[in-house]
């Protein structure tokens, strides 16, 4: 997928709502999981929303090789 694509959009909209969704959608499996558990433990300490931004942005400017 190219940055800025349909899919791209798709997955951070996802990711908004549940950090590493978008992720997983893109089929990055391992990465979907670091950010659901990150942001997770993070929401404890109020700190979560740092997860949760990186995720949001990481999938829409991801570029698959």
């Amino acid at each position: 997928m190219a940055q800025g694509s349909t899919g791209n959009v798709i997955a951070a909209l996802a990711s908004f709502f549940i950090p590493g969704l978008g992720q997983l959608i893109q089929g990055r499996l391992l990465i979907a999981i670091v950010m659901f558990v990150l942001a997770g433990l993070l929401w404890l300490v109020f700190m979560g929303w740092i997860i949760h931004l990186w995720s949001i942005l990481d999938a829409a400017l991801f570029k698959a090789s």
